[in-house]
């Protein structure tokens, strides 16, 4: 059973587009952009408000191979 994590190789703020790249099998420089463009589109502040409560709410992998 796959599980949403953290990354803690390939991360830029907190890791969670990392995360979700490799959760889903894509590179994260594309979940990156699309993360861009929705912030753009619904607003800067409630992206804003949301990436911080995903940093708190997905634990980190503690297991790095």
């Amino acid at each position: 059973m796959k599980k949403l994590y953290r990354s803690q190789k390939d991360r830029k703020i907190a890791g969670i587009c990392g995360g979700l790249g490799e959760y889903l099998d894509v590179d994260p420089t594309i979940i990156r952009l699309m993360v861009i463009v929705f912030g753009l589109g619904t607003g800067i502040f409630p992206f804003l408000i949301g990436y911080i409560i995903g940093w708190f709410i997905i634990p980190e992998r503690s297991d790095v191979s």
